[in-house]
């Protein structure tokens, strides 16, 4: 296979930019499979998660398009479409890791923190996803919202407008298509009960288990949109 390796130090574009030329230069023609996720990673020197960052990159873009359970197709010329997801300053997994290191600190100076009427507006964004799941929605706007409303019980305006650029990130076409490829009911239905046992801690004033259960819930969507792509249906 005509690829370079690449540094573990550089990020998901430059992944894409190799795939992307190939492509380019007819390595592989429209319809074609490119190779499975697991040999690109070993022939590019990478982590999986760097090359799925780049093949949902590609996928936004209109260069390829994902088939969970089957492969990552090379998509016709005529169906390309312009887009500006490769100029997201993060990677859905670089994104999912900066959020681990500062969210699980806002969870714990949260339970320090909070005053009771700041742990009740982090439940009623809770109780805000349960309703627009009973109605069959996507509940990610009250999911940001539960998660803004943590960072303002720290006290701190900083961390706030961190956690507002980074959910502005996590809002972006590359995440929301790689999601896409893993949204289920009961996907949120997890997602709901970690926030419960976040929750739980903050109303508890208990730091430890606040960082501990806000880390369990990233690590946790980590491990989701990790999973093989043949392992979804």
């Amino acid at each position: 296979m005509p690829f370079q390796s690449i540094e573990p130090r550089r990020l998901y574009r430059q992944i894409a930019d190799q795939i992307r030329a190939l492509i380019k230069r007819g390595e592989y023609a429209a319809g074609s499979r490119l190779p499975p996720e697991r040999d690109l990673a070993r022939q590019l020197g990478v982590s999986r998660p760097s090359v799925r960052e780049a093949l949902i990159a590609l996928e936004v873009e209109g260069l390829v398009d994902v088939r969970i359970g089957s492969g990552i197709y090379v998509r016709a010329p005529d169906a390309i479409t312009a887009s500006n997801g490769q100029d997201a300053a993060a990677g859905p997994f670089e994104l999912l890791r900066a959020r681990y290191v500062i969210e699980s600190e806002c969870a714990a100076l949260a339970a320090k923190s909070a005053k009771r009427a700041q742990v009740a507006a982090i439940e009623e964004a809770l109780d805000e996803m349960d309703r627009e799941m009973d109605a069959g929605r996507q509940p990610l706007p009250s999911d940001r919202l539960f998660h803004l409303r943590v960072a303002e019980a720290t006290g701190n305006g900083a961390l706030v407008h961190v956690i507002k650029q980074l959910w502005d990130e996590r809002t972006g076409e590359l995440f929301t298509r790689l999601e896409h490829h893993y949204d289920s009911p009961d996907l949120w239905r997890s997602a709901v009960s970690e926030h419960r046992a976040v929750l739980k801690s903050i109303a508890a004033r208990d730091p430890d288990a606040a960082r501990t259960a806000m880390q369990r819930h990233l690590n946790h969507a980590y491990k989701r949109f990790s999973k093989g792509w043949n392992e979804q249906h």
